[in-house]
C-alpha cells in the first residue's frame, strides 16, 4: 500500500529568530511529507512542553531510536492512530518525554505524507471535497509588549482584519496596504522612527498605546475606502504578559497606568466601543476565565479570543462554554502536540459557536501546513502576519489555494457587522 510508513527522518533546522528547532520527514511507499516545529514568545502555562530534556537534539535522537521503529509500517492514512501512538510512546499528558514540537512535526508530515500517497494537497485529504471555505487573513501590522524591544505599546498587537472583501487574495491586498500606510504614518509621525519589524514583520515604533490604536483606525479607514469594502481591526492584548499577581494590577508601563481587574474590563469595553474593533485576544489573564465571560456579554459584533486563556485544549475549552467565556479560540497545533488534539478542539469549538482562529507563532518557519488546515477545517480566520518570510509563505499558499479552487472558492461567513 502507498500510504504504509517506511522512515522517519528528523533534523535540526532553524526559525525566522535563529532559534534550534525540529523539522521530521515522513516516508511512505508511495509518498513524503516534511513538517517544521515553530516556537512561541509568550507561551500559556498550559502547553504542552516543547522539548525533552536535552532540547533540539534530544528530540531528534528520540525519533531516530525509538518513534521511528514504532510508527515504521502504519498507515499514514489513519491519522488518529499515528497521533494516538505518539501519545502512547510519550506517556504523559503534557509531552516531556518526546517534546510536543516534536508530536507536532512527526503528525503534521505524516498528514502531508498521507496526502501525497494519494495525490491529492493536503487540504483536500483533511478536508474532502467540502473544503473550499477560504479564511480572512489576520494580520500583525504594530507590535508592542513581549514582541517589541524599547519604548512601545503595551497592547502586544494592532491586527488588521479586512473582513469585507470578496475574496483570499483581496484580503491579503488590503492588509499589506494598511501596513505600508502605518509604516509611513509612523516615518511622519516619529524622528526615532527607523522602519524597525518584529519577529513577525509588525512595525515597530516609538509610540503610546492610544496613539498606536489612532494609527491602525486610520489606516484601515483609508484602504477600507479605497477598495470599497471594510477593513476592521483588533487587538492580541496578550494581558498575561503585563499582570502583575501581587499587585494584582495590570501594569501599562508606557502609559504610566495600572488598572485591577474590573479597571481593566471597562477599558476593554472602552476600546472595543470607540473603535469598533472587530477582534480582541487575551485581553486578560490566562486563569481569568469570568472576566472573559463578563467581556464577551457586554460587547458585541466582536469576536473575544482566547489563546493563553485555552492552548488548544478541549478541556480548557470546555471551562470556558460553560460560562460563555469568549467566542473565539486561537488554534496553534503545537500548544496541544497532535494534529488529532487539535482537530477535537476545532470541533468542540465550531460545535458550541465559537470561531476558530488559526495560527501561527511569532518564532516560526516557512511550513505552510497551517493554510491548509484552516481550510481543511473551515476556520473562518488564519492570523499569521503579512509580510515576513515565513508569515508569507503561508499567506501565498492560500492564495494558491484559492486559486486552485477557481470558483468553487468562498470567503468565510464571520458575521462580523
Amino acid at each position: 500500500m502507498s500510504s504504509i510508513i517506511e522512515d522517519l527522518i528528523a533534523r535540526k533546522i532553524f526559525n525566522n529568530r535563529g532559534d534550534e528547532t525540529i523539522e521530521v520527514d515522513v516516508i511512505t511507499a508511495g509518498g513524503f511529507g516534511r513538517a517544521g516545529a515553530p516556537a512561541g514568545k509568550s507561551k500559556g502555562k498550559a502547553e504542552v512542553q516543547y522539548y525533552p530534556q536535552g532540547g533540539v537534539e534530544a528530540a531528534v535522537k528520540k525519533v531516530d531510536d525509538l518513534i521511528a521503529p514504532e510508527l515504521a509500517g502504519l498507515n499514514a492514512d489513519f491519522q488518529e492512530e499515528i497521533d494516538n501512538t505518539l501519545h502512547e510512546i510519550d506517556g504523559t499528558t503534557d509531552f516531556k518525554n518526546i517534546g510536543g514540537n516534536t508530536a507536532f512535526a512527526i503528525s503534521l508530515a505524516n498528514a502531508e505524507a498521507a496526502a501525497n500517497s494519494h495525490g491529492l494537497l493536503l487540504f483536500q485529504f483533511l478536508g474532502g471535497n467540502a473544503a473550499n471555505q477560504m479564511p480572512f487573513p489576520l494580520g500583525n501590522c504594530i507590535t508592542g509588549g513581549a514582541h517589541a524591544r524599547g519604548k512601545s505599546p503595551a497592547i502586544q498587537e494592532y491586527l488588521a482584519l479586512p473582513h469585507g472583501a470578496e475574496s483570499f487574495l483581496e484580503a491579503q491586498t488590503a492588509n499589506i496596504a494598511i501596513h505600508k500606510k502605518i509604516g509611513d504614518a509612523l516615518k511622519r509621525k516619529s524622528t526615532t522612527f527607523n522602519g524597525g519589524k518584529s519577529d513577525e514583520g509588525a512595525w515597530i515604533g516609538n509610540v503610546s498605546t492610544d496613539d498606536a490604536f489612532d494609527l491602525i483606525a486610520k489606516a484601515c479607514e483609508e484602504v477600507g475606502n479605497e477598495m470599497d469594502f471594510e477593513c476592521g481591526f483588533g487587538i492580541d492584548v496578550a494581558a498575561s504578559n503585563f499582570w502583575k499577581p501581587k499587585e494584582e494590577k495590570y501594569v501599562y508601563d508606557i502609559d504610566g497606568v495600572k488598572r485591577d481587574t474590573a479597571e481593566q474590563l471597562e477599558y476593554m469595553i472602552s476600546l472595543v466601543d470607540k473603535y469598533h474593533l472587530a477582534y480582541v485576544e487575551d485581553p486578560f489573564h490566562e486563569d481569568d476565565f469570568d472576566s472573559f465571560a463578563e467581556l464577551t456579554k457586554k460587547t458585541k459584533n466582536c469576536l473575544i479570543c482566547g489563546d493563553d486563556l485555552f492552548t488548544t485544549n478541549t478541556e480548557r475549552l470546555n471551562n470556558g462554554i460553560k460560562i460563555n467565556a469568549g467566542n473565539a479560540i486561537i488554534i496553534k497545533v503545537n500548544q496541544i502536540g497532535t494534529l488529532t488534539d487539535a482537530a477535537e478542539t476545532i470541533e468542540t469549538a465550531q460545535h458550541n459557536g465559537y470561531v476558530p482562529v488559526v495560527s501561527h507563532r511569532s518564532g516560526d518557519t516557512c511550513d505552510w501546513h497551517i493554510a491548509h488546515l484552516a481550510v481543511a477545517y473551515k476556520c473562518p480566520v488564519i492570523k499569521t502576519g503579512v509580510v515576513e518570510g515565513s508569515r508569507i509563505a503561508k499567506l501565498n499558499e492560500l492564495i494558491r489555494i484559492e486559486h486552485f479552487l477557481g470558483n468553487r472558492a468562498k470567503m468565510a461567513d464571520l458575521n462580523i457587522r
